[in-house]
């Protein structure tokens, strides 16, 4: 018997299997033609479709979906009801978190944080220690910390 789930993508039910967590637990559903980790701990919630791959130490949170050609690696945790999609890259100890949505050819990568809603699109690249806290970003690199608030101006 073939186990069939409809990921929401207007494609109907397609072959599909719950992931199981590296502690025992049963984690969330993947596309028969994506892949992911051993190593990856996938909430409930979590989808993965399309050709998408998701490896190595990976935590992916109850709302997320990543799908197309995305590639989430290392010990990347992807939460809230983000997305990654396209042919987007996240890896190293990056978080995408929120609504954010990572798509396109972008690439978050390093310790970068993206998150509250932001829209990371086109060729844009945040690595570094990099915060994006909302708006669109695309068509260029994020390297460094924000500046940082050291309170009043007299």
């Amino acid at each position: 018997m073939t186990t069939t789930f409809d990921f929401g993508d207007g494609k109907g039910p397609v072959p599909a299997r719950r992931h199981r967590n590296p502690d025992g637990s049963m984690g969330g559903w993947v596309a028969k033609t994506a892949h992911v980790g051993p190593g990856v701990e996938m909430m409930p919630g979590a989808m993965v479709f399309g050709r998408a791959r998701v490896r190595g130490n990976v935590s992916l949170g109850f709302n997320v979906r990543v799908f197309g050609d995305a590639e989430v690696s290392g010990e990347a945790l992807v939460t809230g009801a983000a997305t990654v999609s396209g042919n987007a890259t996240v890896s190293g100890t990056a978080t995408v978190w929120d609504k954010a949505r990572v798509r396109g050819n972008a690439m978050v990568s390093g310790n970068a944080e993206v998150g509250g809603g932001a829209d990371v699109r086109g060729t844009a690249v945040i690595t570094g220690d990099a915060v994006v806290d909302g708006g669109v970003h695309r068509d260029g690199v994020i390297d460094e910390a924000p500046p940082e608030d050291d309170g009043p101006k007299m």
